[in-house]
């Protein structure tokens, strides 16, 4: 049977990711047909098509992204854009018309807050007792000064609501520019260890946990910023790494796929950097994950069209 699958943020790093192991499932002989959105018109041959939609903070945003679905009667919707995860799992039952709604691979609302926002992550995990580094809100420190002397060593400073390494930085001298730190920003300590880019499932049907982890070898910024390059690890290497991913996804809720950020601590412990409720950029290191979300979520569109 024929599958739609629509994938949001098509000309991202993560929206690339998925058209192409899409369109490897179809030469696979995989009966899929995938198409991208994007804010920006875009042409890509992994999607069958692609559309132009407005931005996630838009008026017109639900609207078009509803149409889309029931134009296209989409089977899957997987929701690749951090800004749009809040408010697309807050509609994703009323994406359908009539009775035919398509299974939106998205956590709840709740969830998705938490990881929107990465004071909240902090906040959330360090109550459930997940390990994270130290960590400050951006007003608790006016200076490079008061915050590496509270930390006893360099911080991170980063945006509380962004995408990937946008905006964040090393601070390792009390000299450094600390312009632009306030309400918005989240301070943490510096894990210098070796940083790895988790790739986890968690099934809404049954719960199970499945994992890949990924090493990142080299960092945009050198010590800091998004993955040039990484290596997928053996299931047996790094397994407090899996421990940690696991733990943290199943105290925040978190169902589908999602992308972390850990780093080991200068004792070799790893605390958790970051959450997303979402498929990343690496995924296509674990292809295995876009198998389990359209078994688990594309079915109940199969349910539906044969009751």
């Amino acid at each position: 049977m024929m599958r739609t699958v629509v994938v949001t943020g098509a000309g991202g790093p993560a929206g690339k990711a998925l058209g192409r192991q899409l369109a490897a499932l179809r030469a696979r002989g995989c009966e899929l047909l995938s198409i991208g959105t994007d804010t920006r018109a875009l042409v890509d041959a992994n999607f069958a098509m692609t559309v132009q939609v407005p931005r996630a903070d838009s008026a017109q945003y639900a609207p078009a992204l509803r149409e889309l679905v029931a134009q296209t009667r989409a089977d899957v919707v997987i929701p690749t854009v951090s800004e749009e995860l809040v408010r697309i799992a807050g509609i994703a039952h009323l994406l359908g018309e009539d009775e035919r709604a398509p299974a939106v691979v998205v956590s709840t609302p709740a969830a998705t807050t938490l990881c929107e926002d990465k004071l909240f992550t902090m906040w959330a995990l360090e109550a459930a007792g997940v390990a994270v580094p130290k960590f400050a809100g951006g007003t608790e420190h006016g200076t490079a000064r008061s915050a590496l002397d509270a930390f006893g060593g360099p911080v991170i400073v980063k945006p509380r609501v962004s995408r990937g390494g946008r905006g964040v930085r090393l601070v390792e001298d009390p000299r450094d520019d600390w312009g632009g730190v306030d309400a918005r920003s989240l301070i943490q300590s510096f894990a210098p260890g070796v940083e790895y880019a988790p790739q986890v499932y968690r099934s809404p049907r049954t719960g199970a946990v499945s994992i890949v982890v990924l090493e990142k070898t080299v960092l945009r910024e050198g010590r800091v910023g998004n993955a040039v390059e990484t290596r997928r690890l053996p299931a047996h290497e790094a397994a407090d790494v899996a421990w940690l991913a696991a733990s943290a996804v199943t105290k925040l809720g978190l169902v589908g796929p999602i992308d972390l950020d850990i780093r080991r601590d200068e004792q070799g412990v790893p605390v958790v950097l970051e959450v997303n409720a979402r498929f990343g950029a690496n995924s296509e290191h674990a292809p295995e994950l876009l198998d389990l979300v359209l078994d688990d979520w594309a079915p109940a569109m199969e349910e539906l069209a044969t009751a």
